[in-house]
């Protein structure tokens, strides 16, 4: 294989980011969100591998749920990817890497693994890492990405580099794969010097990395086939089979095949990389004032140092606080000390124990034609703004309970209410009666914003009959 041929982007977006809520959910976690840039995490990493002279186009594996917004952040970067793989499940790195690899295994193509919710600040050098890697790659080893640590960082696994690999230029043989240390270790390997953190971002042929997974985890590379054999299109979707993917086993690509073949090789890299693991990795990264504190939106810090302050809505004003993070958005505030913000992971499980549910959904919720939103949620109404993406439909649909009032606050809409179709422009409104089929359209050029009112004796969202849908939802 030639390291000239072009690498094959398979990007994983299947994480939750628990330790980043208030902003991170279920529903629409990190790698979704624009936490450093204009762009989300997603649009970063794609964006990153944008170069078609080197890079093929994308896969991705993601979660079934987050499918339509993963397909609309592609779209808003102008990007087709190859293949949009949904897991029914979580099976971690290994299986979801071995899927890709089994799509790609009859060209024998160079697959560039990475996730979706890391920051890398310097893309030009992460790309001449890929380069140096790619040689090695092409005659065999599977290389991954170790970053020259700048403190002794104890929430990262590190990487022991052995020796130079002969005719490879800055790739290395790997001596040994180590587990998050203690911070006493941790100062050691600093100290030392050869050792890495471990990214996470593997390069290798998708023919070599299934010879050895199928040496070491036979039954993961059995399941996988099967999965992709039972693999059903939807949309611009493809579906694993569910039955064979969820009996794979859940392991790690470290786990599974890094730690133990003996072609294990590492590039060390000046990346400016960042696994955004936490508020305090986002103070890090952040761009600080004259006291060291990062301001996202409508902050404003009087008398304080080191803190990390976002809006996502309400004015945040802080007076002599030290340290602290402060995350606002429309129905949760967060407040933690920078030396706590990983025990945010614990908030959300106490949160899940009393069935809140603030850390599964935002207010504002994604749906394949657009979002929205509740303003007012009283006895027997509900108030929502809907916005509609150009183009996009709703089902055609029917509720039992409930009677909605459609007021367009800008863009026009297309109504659909029992045998009439016709348009509303700015300003205009109707009434959609319990117990009739209607449809919501903007056939426009510009989103669609309306107003909802909703009222009747039940308005649970599972009070829906759906008689046509350009999704293919039932």
């Amino acid at each position: 294989m030639a390291d000239t041929a072009k690498i094959t982007p398979v990007i994983l977006s299947g994480g939750a980011g628990t330790r980043l809520w208030p902003m991170s959910r279920e529903s629409f976690p990190k790698q979704l969100l624009a936490l450093t840039s204009d762009r989300s995490l997603l649009q970063e990493t794609v964006a990153r591998v944008g170069n078609s002279a080197r890079f093929a186009d994308p896969v991705l594996v993601c979660n079934v749920e987050h499918r339509f917004i993963v397909a609309e952040q592609l779209r808003e970067l102008g990007v087709t990817p190859r293949a949009i793989v949904l897991e029914p499940v979580g099976r971690n790195t290994a299986p979801a890497a071995a899927v890709a690899a089994l799509m790609l295994e009859d060209e024998n193509a160079l697959m560039l693994l990475m996730p979706s919710d890391h920051t890398i600040r310097d893309t030009l050098a992460f790309q001449s890492a890929v380069t140096g890697g790619a040689g090695a790659a092409a005659k065999g080893k599977l290389v991954t990405f170790g970053i020259k640590p700048t403190t002794p960082e104890t929430g990262y696994g590190y990487i022991h580099r052995g020796a130079p690999l002969k005719g490879q230029n800055g790739c290395y043989a790997v001596a040994e794969f180590v587990e998050k240390p203690d911070r006493a270790t941790a100062e050691k390997y600093l100290a030392a010097g050869g050792y890495d953190w471990n990214s996470g971002m593997f390069l290798f042929s998708a023919r070599r990395y299934l010879e050895e997974l199928e040496r070491l985890e036979p039954d993961m590379v059995a399941r996988c086939r099967e999965a992709l054999a039972g693999m059903e299109s939807d949309l611009d979707f493809m579906r694993l089979g569910a039955r064979a993917f969820e009996a794979a086993p859940s392991r790690s690509i470290d786990y599974a095949v890094m730690e133990h073949t003996e072609d294990a090789a590492v590039v060390p890299a000046d990346i400016g990389w960042n696994d955004v693991g936490s508020w305090d990795a986002l103070w890090e990264t952040g761009a600080k004032d004259g006291s060291g504190n990062v301001l996202i939106g409508d902050a404003i810090a009087l008398d304080s140092e080191n803190s990390y302050l976002r809006s996502e809505s309400r004015l945040v004003a802080a007076i002599g606080v030290r340290d602290l993070i402060v995350v606002d958005t429309d129905d949760s505030v967060l407040v933690v000390p920078r030396d706590r913000a990983q025990d945010v992971r614990v908030m959300v499980d106490m949160l899940k124990s009393r069935n809140r549910m603030e850390p599964v959904t935002h207010p504002r919720v994604y749906r394949p034609w657009g979002y929205y939103q509740t303003v007012h949620d009283g006895d027997r109404f509900q108030v929502k703004r809907i916005t509609v993406n150009t183009g996009a439909a709703l089902s055609l649909q029917l509720h039992h309970h409930r009677a909605e009032h459609w007021i367009v606050v800008n863009g026009a809409a297309r109504v659909t209410c029992g045998e009439k179709t016709f348009v509303l422009n700015e300003n205009e409104s109707t009434y959609i009666p319990p117990n009739t089929q209607h449809r919501l359209e903007n056939p426009g050029k510009v989103p669609l914003n309306l107003i909802e009112i909703q009222s009747g004796s039940y308005l649970g969202e599972d009070d829906i009959v759906r008689y046509d849908d350009v999704y293919g939802r039932s």
